[in-house]
């Protein structure tokens, strides 16, 4: 593949980030940010790029959310739309296409997002669709990190990583989930999930430019890369709540 072709494919991205950063200066220059926000949560945890970007994306998505109540979608069609968004992320990672996979990825988080928000619009909040909200997102993120198993299975060393990192994800989730039920509730760490969505859905987008500048071999070192700073992020968030928790038991 040349560098002409790899910054071609990189146009509808461009094409997107220009979208986004111009509706962020009309959401700053104008009332919207400082609107309560009647259906976030209360027990969502921090997002390392700020409060900012995350209010912006509501706002962003707004008229998907309206769309979907007009439409009669509840929350549990969100629930699946994101498991089928991970795993076809996965297959996409098993076979290379790192950029469909990204897509697959951020989908994936984006469905995750508008189920909660669709549930307490519409007043179907209830611990079980809490349950099955936080059990569905496991099973899309392990049919992501599946794929890429899949992909790096021929390095020890990469695939080392990506066992590490679904595993730690894995142990991020269930260490809040076990707090919670012994009454404690920890949202801290820097790798939840929406920093893991966001980290390697991107990495999957750029990875095909990294590849044609780098000379890599094949598809995979952005990605790569991605996944070993989810799995350090992970295991340290993972040991930082069981270790928080125990605490203050």
């Amino acid at each position: 593949m040349t560098d002409s072709s790899a910054w071609t494919a990189l146009v509808p991205l461009g094409v997107i980030f220009s979208l986004a950063f111009g509706s962020m200066a009309v959401y700053a220059l104008t009332g919207a940010r400082h609107a309560p926000d009647p259906l976030e949560s209360a027990t969502r945890g921090g997002f390392v790029l700020g409060t900012f970007v995350r209010s912006w994306f509501y706002w962003f998505i707004a008229p998907l959310i309206n769309a979907a109540l007009w439409l009669g979608l509840g929350p549990t069609f969100f629930n699946l739309l994101g498991v089928a968004f991970g795993c076809a992320g996965g297959v996409a990672f098993a076979y290379g296409n790192m950029a469909l996979g990204g897509w697959g990825v951020l989908l994936g988080g984006a469905a995750d997002v508008m189920d909660g928000r669709i549930a307490r619009a519409r007043g179907l909040a209830s611990e079980r669709g809490a349950f099955l909200d936080s059990t569905l997102d496991r099973f899309a993120e392990v049919g992501a990190f599946v794929g890429l198993a899949l992909w790096f299975s021929g390095s020890r060393p990469a695939l080392l990583a990506v066992v590490v990192g679904l595993g730690g994800s894995l142990l991020v989730s269930y260490a809040r989930a076990r707090g919670e039920s012994v009454g404690v509730l920890c949202k801290g760490g820097v790798m939840q999930r929406a920093e893991r969505l966001l980290l390697l859905g991107m990495a999957g987008l750029f990875d095909r430019l990294v590849v044609v500048t780098l000379g890599a071999p094949e598809p995979g070192l952005l990605v790569l890369g991605a996944v070993t700073l989810i799995a350090v992020g992970t295991l340290g968030t993972a040991i930082y709540r069981t270790v928080w928790i125990a605490s203050r038991l």
